[in-house]
């Protein structure tokens, strides 16, 4: 217990001269992580201190004595990880095969180095992508800065730095090179950007799709970015499959029963706004899902399809080779659609197209790039959209944002301030309320996964007259309010006094 204790207290303080003595290629195939070195001798965490081959060859790597302190595998696996970074291993190997020079060659010539080389860079791509799967990650950034290359991730909306190998700015544009070559891009076009997908095949975990044992599959979006100091690469993990339902977005009874209403009507506009990644996309799918039905024919353009839905005839659109929304509105509409979904309104011709489509007998679903929902109605107003044609084909704007969830695990009360409580506009509020301690199943966070909060305006009578007479976005806004209407940040506040968020999260993303 000692010795576990000991490696605990030095694990945060390692000395890099101390972690060079074993390399990282050693570290991962032994999982023993250098501690600190004491004149001849080097202390060590491993699992099994009483493993003599193991301490033998280790003496021999180092050329001193060996001091073995026992340590939970699982935290040998961490430490390991933290300190050399991200398949270190690899990196190391591949430094090793090639030399360093061939590494620093252009893609075409690098084509021609040895299949352990390229074995070494395919494992360090694979290391990647698993660790942002157990992180539970949809974003995975590569961006070159010159001499030295970061990673991050985003979980749960925010961005993480990963631990890398100091050495990685020697490959970055072999690894760049391998995405290219999974995604089947040109590895040779350095000039502009790219963008592709991949779907690979990973082992499920507890609660994954496939089940434990199965295998789960991941779309990988690509996009490669040349900059200034080398080609970026984005990697956005899409599981191959996803449960789209109304009911788990995370809407209150009153939202859900008006959204249902909504979508029943046999024609009319749903716009869904937000920023990028607050998750319209979900929002219509799940929709599209609820509607779905044989009778029904449903068509989507969108830019690009993040997911497959069965039995939705899914077109994406192509602007280089003048495939754009609203060609592909003309097309879509000669086959004869009864549902539309448009995957943005970005520009006159698309809302004209769009706007007239509903008023022909068809129900839309779109969504715009707004702040909340009333400020959908001055974005169709700036694109040239007439007043009246808004106010006769919409139907609603629906405003969302993503907040962090609090972790099921480290779960505690927490006591509100009362400038935060002001800050909602409610005077009367509970004297305790839940946030997350910090555990190592949300990574010391304290949130895990997310939720959405809403807006809705819907465009009633009241609504129409003011779109008519071009009433400002905060006009619009005051009087659904005094109609009924809850503010993003109202809520929010509703799943704040529920224990699923916290006050600091809905206040961020609003």
């Amino acid at each position: 217990m000692e010795a576990h204790h000991a490696m605990m207290d030095t694990t945060n303080c390692i000395p890099p001269e101390v972690l060079t003595l074993i390399p990282a290629t050693l570290a991962h195939r032994y999982q023993v992580l250098p501690l600190r070195r004491e004149q001849d001798v080097l202390h060590v965490a491993v699992a099994d201190p009483l493993d003599v081959t193991l301490l033998d060859e280790l003496r021999l790597v180092v050329g001193c004595e060996i001091q073995a302190l026992a340590a939970p595998p699982q935290e040998i696996r961490a430490a390991i990880q933290r300190h050399y970074g991200i398949g270190a291993e690899a990196v190391e190997r591949a430094l090793r095969e090639g030399n360093g020079a061939a590494l620093r060659q252009e893609p075409a010539a690098a084509q021609g180095r040895g299949a352990a080389d390229e074995s070494s860079i395919a494992s360090f791509v694979d290391a990647l992508i698993r660790q942002a799967v157990e992180d539970r990650a949809t974003d995975i950034h590569l961006e070159p800065f010159g001499t030295w290359v970061r990673i991050r991730q985003r979980v749960d909306g925010l961005l993480y730095e990963v631990p890398i190998p100091p050495e990685l700015g020697r490959v970055h544009a072999t690894i760049v090179s391998r995405i290219k070559v999974m995604a089947k891009l040109n590895i040779a076009e350095k000039r502009l950007p790219q963008d592709g997908r991949m779907t690979v095949g990973l082992p499920a975990t507890a609660g994954a799709i496939g089940g434990p044992g199965g295998e789960e599959e991941l779309d990988l979006r690509i996009s490669v970015l040349p900059t200034t100091f080398g080609e970026a690469v984005d990697i956005r993990l899409l599981p191959s499959r996803m449960l789209y339902s109304l009911e788990a977005l995370g809407l209150a009874p009153d939202h859900l029963r008006l959204l249902e209403g909504l979508i029943e009507r046999p024609h009319g506009i749903i716009f869904v706004t937000g920023p990028t990644g607050s998750g319209k996309t979900t929002t219509l799918y799940a929709c599209l899902v609820k509607l779905n039905a044989a009778h029904r024919n449903i068509l989507t353009i969108e830019d690009p399809v993040e997911y497959h839905l069965p039995g939705i005839t899914q077109l994406q659109i192509h602007p280089k080779i003048g495939l754009s929304f609203a060609q592909g509105l003309r097309s879509m509409l000669r086959h004869d659609p009864d549902i539309m979904m448009v995957g943005e309104v970005r520009d006159p011709e698309t809302a004209e197209i769009t706007i007239r489509s509903a008023l022909t007998g068809h129900l839309v679903f779109s969504t715009l790039h707004t702040n909340d929902a009333a400020g959908g109605v001055a974005r169709l107003l700036d694109m040239g959209a007439e007043p009246y044609l808004v106010a006769s084909s919409v139907l609603g704007f629906i405003a969302q944002r993503l907040v962090r969830v609090v972790c099921p695990a480290c779960d505690e009360p927490a006591a509100l301030a009362p400038d935060v409580a002001e800050q909602f506009g409610y005077a009367d509020v509970p004297a305790v309320l839940h946030r997350g301690r910090g555990c190592e199943g949300c990574k010391g966070t304290g949130y895990q996964g997310r939720t959405a909060i809403y807006e809705f305006l819907v465009v009633d009578e009241a609504v129409q007259a003011l779109i008519l007479r071009r009433a400002s976005a905060g006009e619009i806004a005051r009087a659904a309010r005094q109609e009924g209407m809850r503010t993003l940040r109202q809520d929010g506040w509703r799943k704040i006094l529920q224990g699923v968020t916290t006050p600091e999260e809905v206040l961020r993303v609003t």
